[in-house]
């Protein structure tokens, strides 16, 4: 592979990059704004529960427990009820999401050390929801009866457990999700970026002229991708500032291992957009077979948004084959754990194996030679 000529495809590349606005917006412009949108509109965290209060104990010891659940900033005790009869239509109309009902003789079971019940109502219409409605309500009533023992009450229960979350301490969906976007972006941008160059140069006639060329076809693709690998670590960078300082997602690991990683899954992806272009010859045609192979399986099957835990047997089987499922290891192990090599060693030679994987492919795939 001669320098010289590598080089002069790069520098070729950057002029036609420069003078294409599209492209420009597409490189810069666009991962910036899917994070920031996806980044504020997904999020799993529940808060401003709309719930509905039966008070039947009128007591200090039933006030302070629904002050607990109120100082929680989780529930908004929006509506004080008198009869069981009126909770059904809340839940029906979708006015509460839970209703918290204390029964007659809660304080004096609880002074006398007793087990004190509290019965929560939840809609599971929305099924996940309801469960973390349900886990709010047992965490804040365990608190609640803690706090209680230690003001003298004689109250024992069966089993105290200590828990402590560790990387994620305050459980922010948000510090999950920011590190797993930085990944789904970069696997769609990376291969859209590439999948315009090969066609680009069928549909302006320009390929003629590079086939008169003594360049050979790993200089074309090497020498394309060079300045979209340039492009696309730049992107890692802002998106991961963007990710600290816009949402506040701690970074704890290396930045030069994340860049390093990030380099070898930015030729796979780059390569893949170069084989997509070289097999379709039309931009258009490239760009939606480029959405396609990488949106979709990013966004669904790379354990983003569902646990491939929880996926049927066959899918899981699939996710092995999506790379972005072994980088979002790599972004939210190095944000959220700050761990390095050593744990990722796998993730990183996966990550070589998919650059090379792609190199060989658009290599292979794209022909210089007119037909």
């Amino acid at each position: 592979m001669d320098r010289t000529r590598l080089l002069a495809v790069a520098r070729k590349e950057v002029i036609q990059l420069r003078r294409d606005t599209r492209s420009l917006i597409l490189a810069f412009l666009l991962p910036v704004l899917l994070l920031v949108i996806f980044g504020y509109a997904i999020s799993w965290d529940v808060r401003d529960i709309r719930t509905a209060v039966l008070d039947q104990d009128q007591s200090a010891r039933s006030r302070e427990l629904l002050d607990t659940f109120r100082a929680s900033g989780y529930f908004t005790l929006s509506r004080h009820l008198q009869r069981p009869a009126e909770i059904a239509p809340l839940l029906e109309k979708g006015t509460v999401q839970v209703a918290l009902v204390i029964p007659p003789g809660f304080a004096a079971d609880l002074d006398a050390g007793r087990s004190a019940p509290l019965q929560a109502i939840v809609d599971g219409s929305d099924a996940n929801t309801a469960t973390i409605v349900l886990a709010y309500t047992r965490a804040i009533a365990q608190s609640y009866a803690l706090r209680a023992q230690l003001q003298g009450v004689p109250l024992r229960p069966p089993l105290r457990a200590e828990s402590r979350v560790w990387y994620n301490e305050e459980l922010l969906s948000r510090n999950m999700i920011v590190p797993g976007l930085i990944a789904v972006i970069m696997m769609i941008i990376a291969a859209m970026l590439t999948s315009l160059t090969i066609a680009r140069e069928w549909e302006r006639g320009t390929m003629e002229q590079l086939a008169a060329t003594p360049v050979t076809r790993a200089e074309v693709v090497v020498g394309k991708l060079l300045p979209y690998l340039a492009i696309g670590l730049i992107d890692v960078v802002l998106s991961a500032l963007l990710g600290v300082l816009l949402f506040g997602v701690p970074f704890r690991g290396d930045p030069f291992l994340l860049l390093i990683l990030s380099a070898a899954f930015l030729i796979g992806a780059l390569g893949l957009g170069i084989f997509i272009s070289a097999v379709a010859k039309s931009q258009l045609l490239a760009t939606q077979m480029a959405m396609i192979t990488t949106f979709l399986p990013a966004f669904l099957l790379s354990g983003f948004m569902y646990a491939i835990e929880v996926m049927p047997r066959v899918l899981q089987a699939v996710t092995y084959l999506i790379p972005a499922r072994y980088f979002l290891v790599v972004t939210r192990g190095i944000f959220l754990k700050g761990v390095g090599i050593e744990v990722l060693r796998v993730q990183g030679l996966l990550m070589i194996a998919f650059a090379v994987l792609g190199l060989v492919l658009a290599i292979h795939v794209f022909k210089k030679e007119l037909q």
